[in-house]
């Protein structure tokens, strides 16, 4: 006779860390708006690690996604920004 097979149920997945990942991914694609939305997207991945820790929700590696790709987004507009003042400084003279 077999045994009857018990599944365990995923955990449930933090909305944080889901929205989190979305607005980094966001933040690389979409112009302009991009450097908010990776500033966004790192707070609420903050705060989803610590909403996954507490309440032993599913979503840490989206948490990381979404803190990776934001502070790639950061990055990526900041030297944009860089650049452009120091082309308009250079080239206006």
């Amino acid at each position: 006779m077999e045994e009857p097979q018990q599944f365990q149920q995923a955990p449930q997945t933090s909305g944080k860390a889901i929205a989190s990942m979305v607005l980094g991914i966001l933040s690389i694609l979409v112009p302009w708006i991009g450097f908010i939305l990776g500033i966004i997207a790192i707070v609420l991945a903050n705060k989803a690690f610590k909403e996954v820790k507490q309440h032993q929700l599913g979503g840490r590696g989206m948490a990381v996604a979404g803190l990776t790709t934001g502070i790639i987004a950061i990055a990526l507009y900041g030297l944009m920004i860089l650049f452009t003042i120091l082309g308009l400084a250079f080239f206006t003279m």
